[in-house]
């Protein structure tokens, strides 16, 4: 997805990861909470996840997931095989 929405060239998103651009402190933070899957991926309701982690961060009220300064929050979901995609913008 990094690459898909310009955060980072083909093939350089592992990199990016490695160097620790996508942690918490990082320039662009990545499921902090652990990501969908660690949620056990809640089929129907995975956006309905992402938007209320995107809101208790804007809040500050993520407790020890909390992104230091957190502005804005970008939610991206693909559903099914790619067969819809969205992109939400919080902040």
């Amino acid at each position: 997805a990094l690459e898909d929405l310009g955060y980072a060239e083909a093939g350089g998103a592992v990199r990016l990861t490695l160097e620790g651009s996508t942690a918490k402190t990082g320039r662009w933070p990545v499921n902090v909470d652990g990501g969908l899957k660690a949620k056990g991926h809640p089929i129907g309701a995975t956006g309905v996840s992402q938007a209320y982690e995107g809101y208790l961060q804007l809040r500050a009220q993520a407790g020890a997931r909390q992104v230091p300064g957190a502005e804005r929050a970008l939610l991206h979901n693909v559903g099914g095989s790619g067969a819809s995609a969205t992109v939400t913008l919080l902040g």
